[in-house]
């Protein structure tokens, strides 16, 4: 596996990391343990070094669950986890007061297993804790030894740059794909400015750009996708467009439309490091098999041009989720 540096920070992890929210959270049920714990092994047997988790996956069920399953390989992995809500619970809304970043990286470290936190992430802006206050906690932790490096996620630029100011923001994490580009517009340009890697997630569009999803699809009633508005029957049609177009694409390259979908996203910028999640072996190979395949300047103008006669319908998050997004 090729590996990338995320910026300026020194942080070298493999091109393409791990999203390990779906093995816990989020996707229906949970994948029974062992073969969570599977997956894991394969992941690092196959390369990659690079794991996404929070506490609120769960919540502190995915923590746990990396802590068992890198422990042996804790030496030769990067581990990255997050703070953020209360009590770890995304419906409860935002707490990133000092007292609190400082209580989850003591249990975040517990079960991890680990005595240090690779990556610590802010999970979503708290519109009530200065940014500074937040940067200034976390650069505190960093100089104890219990944190090496300062993430932000779905941050927008202003407080993106206040915190860059307290200290250097390693990497910021954001939705960014195919069908949701908005990034380009502002928080690529500050990124590339400030040397800040940037790690997309979803960045297979929450499954539905591999083709698997279509309008007939149902999900378990536990599934996040229910209140999406962008997966709703008549916006799955509408978007099918784009699958179809992305499924052409990949035929003529002798690929899937997964990895068009996650080599295209490694062809914008050098330090881009998109963690595609999955629960299933086989898709765990065919992504990153994306990490092999070039695209030419000639490949990545047709994609373009014919993305941009396709409009991609429907919000990407419910209204209440859409609220705590780029403060």
């Amino acid at each position: 596996m090729k590996k990338r540096q995320l910026g300026n920070s020194g942080l070298e992890v493999s091109a393409l990391g791990l999203g390990c929210m779906g093995l816990s959270f989020g996707y229906g049920p949970a994948a029974e343990k062992s073969a969570a714990i599977k997956l894991l092994h394969a992941a690092v047997e196959r390369g990659v070094t690079f794991f996404d988790t929070a506490e609120a996956y769960g919540p502190f069920d995915n923590e746990e669950l990396l802590g068992e399953a890198l422990a042996a390989y804790r030496n030769n992995v990067v581990i990255a986890t997050k703070f953020g809500f209360k009590e770890g619970k995304t419906p409860l809304g935002t707490d990133s007061r000092p007292k609190t970043i400082r209580a989850v990286a003591e249990a975040s470290l517990k079960r991890l297993k680990t005595d240090v936190i690779d990556l610590f992430y802010q999970h979503r802006v708290d519109p009530n804790i200065p940014m500074e206050d937040v940067a200034g906690t976390v650069k505190d932790l960093i100089q104890e030894g219990k944190v090496k490096h300062f993430g932000l996620s779905e941050a927008g630029v202003p407080s993106i740059r206040k915190a860059h100011a307290v200290q250097p923001v390693a990497a910021l994490q954001s939705e960014y794909s195919l069908w949701w580009r908005e990034p380009e517009k502002e928080i690529l340009p500050t990124l590339e400015e400030l040397g800040i890697g940037f790690v997309p997630f979803s960045p297979l569009g929450k499954g539905f750009l591999t083709g698997a999803i279509n309008e007939n699809t149902t999900f378990d009633k536990t599934d996040f996708r229910n209140t999406v508005p962008r997966f709703s029957e008549e916006n799955r049609k509408a978007n099918q467009a784009l699958v179809d177009l992305l499924g052409k694409i990949a035929a003529d390259r002798n690929a899937t439309s997964a990895q068009i979908a996650l080599t295209w996203l490694l062809a914008q910028k050098t330090w881009i490091v998109p963690i595609p999640g999955t629960t299933k072996l086989h898709r765990l190979e065919e992504n990153l098999g994306a990490a092999d395949i070039e695209l030419s300047g000639n490949d990545l103008k047709e994609i373009g041009d014919a993305l941009s006669q396709i409009e991609v319908q429907g919000h990407r998050y419910s209204e209440q989720a859409q609220k705590m997004i780029n403060r």
